[in-house]
């Protein structure tokens, strides 16, 4: 590129978009009316990408990163290279429908696109300090999901060989030897090893998360809200991130998956939006806090019971789920105890 070239574009605001797979990207880099100045696939590699947009640094106004599941390593190399970066929210951008031909180039593009009219659906880039312990938290979750599905196969064979299905406290004690024969036994003392070194790792990892967490004040703060544990404090905590972040507790409680989704139309329902749009993990911990508190505390019982009066017990217990997320919104924003009284009087 000629010197004057490079000066003109310095002057030019520029916008990059980046279509990010799993072993290369497709960067774009678009002018203020919409014209290529840059496209080009390259691996992925920070030491080759950083480079590639170096010589557009001083008129790039930002860089939107497609949100997928390996973003972190090319989010962080570009915020710590000084670039201000955007992370696109994929479930919430709608190509037009009518298009024939999309590609990678075509997707780079749009995202640039999006980025310079200003109507780019951002995801939320959680802070690096504690997204180690989210994750670590999260795998807790899927090491849960792992023994359970193990534990159910073991009472299946015990089932099978025996007729009777033994409790789980029972599983982990019994004498397995008069199951079957070798081979089945041999198969179900497997199972209940693997079992025994699951669950060893689960309790090693939920020490780790109370032990980094104990010092946060929130967590003390979420353990007083109704149904709220040991368990599901540190998964609200770590997937909730920065509370300021939700501009209002409808905006929280929608994140949690706690509201319905219905279009209407001159009073008519049309049909049913994305329902599944949010975080998972906090809508499992709302959903198990109103479990425990329908259980526990009757004041909760109370409402659950005149709300499944009046519609269905799913209907109910998601009605339970969007009150206890939305005192959790204010116990965290406002940092003050769960006052039940206030949630359910």
């Amino acid at each position: 590129m000629s010197p004057r070239h490079e000066e003109e574009e310095a002057r030019m605001r520029l916008y990059c978009g980046i279509d990010l797979h799993s072993n290369n990207v497709f960067v774009v880099v678009l002018d203020e009316h919409d014209r290529v100045v840059q496209r080009c696939r390259l691996p992925n590699d920070l030491a080759v990408i950083l480079p590639a947009l170096e010589p557009h640094r001083a008129g790039l106004v930002g860089i939107a990163v497609e949100s997928t599941f390996n973003w972190y390593w090319l989010v962080d190399g570009l915020m710590d290279a000084g670039h201000r970066v955007h992370l696109a929210n994929p479930a919430a951008m709608q190509r037009y429908s009518g298009l024939k031909h999309v590609d990678d180039p075509s997707d780079a593009c749009w995202l640039a696109h999006m980025l310079r009219i200003g109507v780019l659906p951002e995801g939320y880039i959680y802070p690096r300090e504690q997204r180690g312990l989210r994750d670590l938290l999260r795998r807790r979750t899927c090491l849960v999901q792992q023994r359970t599905a193990m534990m159910l196969s073991l009472g299946n064979q015990v089932q099978r060989s025996t007729g009777k299905r033994p409790s789980v406290r029972r599983l982990e004690e019994m004498d397995l030897e008069p199951i079957g024969d070798a081979n089945v036994t041999l198969a179900a003392e497997a199972t209940r090893r693997i079992l025994e070194c699951v669950t060893a790792e689960v309790e090693r990892l939920e020490k780790e998360v109370w032990r980094q967490l104990r010092a946060d004040p929130l967590f003390g703060l979420l353990n007083s809200v109704a149904g709220v544990g040991k368990i599901l404090a540190p998964t609200i905590r770590l997937e909730t991130g920065e509370i300021g972040r939700f501009a209002e507790a409808g905006h929280y409680v929608s994140y949690c998956r706690c509201v319905g989704s219905r279009h209407i139309s001159n009073g008519k329902t049309k049909g049913q939006g994305n329902t599944k749009n949010g975080n998972p993990y906090l809508a499992w911990a709302w959903l198990e806090a109103a479990h425990f508190a329908i259980r526990y505390y009757p004041a909760v019982r109370r409402f659950y019971e005149r709300k499944q009066a009046r519609t269905h017990r799913i209907v109910a217990l998601k009605a339970v789920a969007h009150k206890l997320a939305r005192a959790g919104y204010y116990v965290m924003r406002d940092r003050v105890p769960f006052r039940i009284e206030l949630a359910f009087g």
